[in-house]
């Protein structure tokens, strides 16, 4: 695990904190006196679940001679934490990333998926499996829950981005998309952000292939799906970015170029929906 950043990121723009609520340990319990988006200031988080491809020295000969396989959209996502850490960048956010190969235990899974361990180490004892929990998933995993939790006690909306990439092909099935959002299609502020992203994006660049939920469904297991199930809507709003693999893999202007334009449409998009804050924020200090 990696944490980029010590303090809660602030999105430009946003609106005057209205107040610690007080430390809780649950963020269901978190939600704005009468409206819930009127005065609450916000803070992005960043966090690369696939950032690497890196086998932990202990575990190196269960991956013996599986070098190729590493470098597939099995064993990471190419590209997600070179935009993690722009993104991270341009907005002055935490980033959270781990470089442990999803090989060995999968960080944007749940503890009890079918899909945390893979073919290597399902087999393995369960102690070995418990060791690789508490070394290699919970250290990137729990940093984020008490961040998310401590940043919604002291008053603030978190708006969560986390990087991926997708293969351009899967099971022989060639993708339809260079960059998809992946929402809960229940949570008004997650349709909210994407759909103003969406727009500013295909403004920008009307050449891309944009999809929501796609190439997954934004609802699915994932650490987006399991802070949704502790955290009111009113006051975590998680997107999964997913951009197609081959602007990575190519590299070049094409890629530098759809990073730039993902980060300036965030920005629009991130600035529009604070708009109406920001004009009663100005409202108020002329009345004042």
């Amino acid at each position: 695990m990696h944490a980029a950043s010590a303090l809660p990121g602030r999105l430009p723009l946003m609106a005057v904190n209205a107040g610690a609520a007080g430390a809780v340990r649950d963020c269901r319990t978190m939600r704005a006196a009468s409206n819930p988006e009127a005065d609450i200031d916000t803070a992005l988080l960043v966090t690369c679940e696939h950032a690497g491809k890196r086998v932990p020295a202990e575990y190196r000969e269960l991956f013996a001679g599986q070098d190729a396989l590493l470098d597939t959209h099995r064993g990471w996502d190419p590209g997600a934490l070179v935009l993690a850490r722009e993104m991270a960048k341009a907005f002055d956010a935490p980033l959270f990333y781990t470089e442990t190969t999803r090989l060995l235990i999968d960080a944007n899974r749940s503890i009890g998926s079918p899909e945390l361990y893979s073919e290597f180490t399902k087999p393995l004892p369960a102690a070995a499996r418990r060791d690789i929990v508490e070394r290699h998933y919970r250290p990137h995993r729990e940093p984020i829950v008490a961040w998310v939790r401590d940043t919604i006690a002291a008053g603030r909306k978190v708006v969560h981005i986390a990087s991926h990439s997708f293969t351009p092909e899967l099971n022989g099935v060639v993708r339809t998309a260079d960059v998809g959002f992946l929402y809960d299609p229940r949570r008004p502020g997650e349709v909210e952000l994407c759909d103003r992203w969406h727009a500013a994006l295909r403004h920008a660049m009307p050449e891309l292939r944009l999809r929501r939920n796609y190439p997954y469904l934004g609802n699915s297991d994932g650490l987006c799906f399991r802070l949704r199930k502790t955290c009111a809507a009113s006051v975590y709003v998680g997107v999964e970015l997913e951009v197609n693999q081959a602007f990575a893999r190519a590299g070049g202007k094409p890629w530098t170029r759809i990073r730039r334009g993902l980060i300036d449409s965030m920005r629009v998009a991130l600035e529009a929906r604070d708009a109406p804050r920001r004009r009663r924020a100005a409202r108020c200090r002329v009345a004042a």
